[in-house]
């Protein structure tokens, strides 16, 4: 510990994103990057914002923006806040709706920063066991609680816990706030988007970063009651009164406007998913159900530790999470149908040479 460090520094264990390898040449599977590149409309909107308005600071509302989701989802712009990137969005969630005496309720298999931010924040929280399934049960979150928040679809598991369930957690707390981060809701799953004009107490964070393909530009945002918005900005504007900047704007605009590449880019995805799926069940591996755009999967004959440097050697990168239920299984992102193959290729290539020595 550092003598200059605040006991708040000294206690965190930060959050450890996935890798970004400096090399070239590697069939990057690991982080839930979109295969696909972002919609021209928004290459476009970028280079128009490259010009002398760069000297001035970018609107603090980002008004433009707030319009644009409240347009998509069918919501007033009071109920949009927009952040740089959804895990600032869920960063401030966490200070302006979480903070409270009793403790935040979130899945034992999750978003690992939840843990983070609760430490830093300095948030008592209770990890619920999924299942046997690595289901969440909605029965298991009806107890006192300072607040609920899972992704839906869950990460890194990949289940989807149906739109009716999350009404029934939502009836079940109305005297807490329910996060639900939807982050990968885009392949497959419905969005509780749609219940947020009927239950004051949801929240729902979304990001443009995988199924519109703008990690690298960093763009979240929340939709929610209007008081719920507030708290959000207050927590903004005592922190970053400009979080977004002007080409993260424009380019943010332009992805949602432009539906008909979104619908094309993420229907390849998923078809992408279901054949991965189907591929890896051929070489013996479990599948669990998955509505993100990656699966998560074991061999029953193989460690996962050693699957994954294997295919490190040989230029693919997987994500493996260490420790727990979890230890044996394999996070792969859908790449382009070419990657996934050349994937499959090498384990069934692995498997037959050890077959055969």
């Amino acid at each position: 510990m550092n003598q200059y460090w605040s006991d708040v520094v000294a206690g965190l264990a930060p959050y450890t994103p996935g890798e970004q390898p400096k090399q070239g040449g590697l069939i990057k599977l690991n982080t839930n990057e979109n295969p696909y590149g972002p919609s021209p409309r928004v290459l476009a909107a970028l280079g128009d914002e490259v010009a002398d308005t760069l000297r001035l600071y970018p609107d603090p509302e980002a008004g433009r923006l707030k319009a644009a989701v409240a347009e998509y989802y069918d919501l007033e712009p009071t109920q949009v806040f927009v952040g740089n990137g959804s895990d600032e969005v869920l960063a401030h969630t966490f200070q302006a709706l979480l903070k409270h005496e009793q403790a935040l309720l979130f899945p034992d298999i999750t978003y690992s920063f939840y843990s983070v931010y609760c430490r830093l924040y300095r948030i008592e929280f209770v990890q619920v066991p999924l299942n046997d399934h690595f289901e969440i049960c909605v029965e298991d979150y009806q107890r006192p609680n300072g607040g609920i928040i899972f992704p839906n679809p869950n990460a890194p598991t990949g289940c989807l816990l149906p739109l009716d369930n999350i009404e029934k957690l939502l009836q079940l707390n109305r005297q807490s706030v329910v996060v639900i981060d939807e982050a990968y809701i885009d392949f497959g799953g419905d969005s509780a988007v749609a219940l947020v004009n009927r239950y004051p107490n949801l929240l729902v964070v979304q990001t443009l970063s995988k199924s519109r393909s703008l990690a690298g530009l960093r763009v979240g945002f929340a939709l929610g009651h209007e008081q719920l918005i507030e708290a959000l900005d207050r927590v903004k504007n005592s922190f970053n009164s400009y979080p977004l900047d002007r080409l993260a704007i424009g380019g943010a605009v332009a992805a949602l406007e432009d539906r008909d590449y979104f619908e094309v880019t993420r229907t390849k995805v998923m078809r992408t998913r279901e054949r991965l799926a189907a591929d890896l069940e051929q070489l013996g591996f479990e599948v669990l159900p998955s509505a993100d755009n990656f699966i998560f999967c074991r061999h029953p004959a193989f460690s996962a530790p050693a699957l994954s440097l294997m295919l490190r050697e040989k230029g693919i990168i997987v994500r493996h999470f260490s420790g727990g239920r979890v230890g044996q299984y394999l996070r792969i992102t859908e790449g382009t149908d070419e990657e996934c193959q050349i994937l499959t290729k090498t384990l069934a290539d692995y498997f037959q040479a050890l077959v055969s020595e």
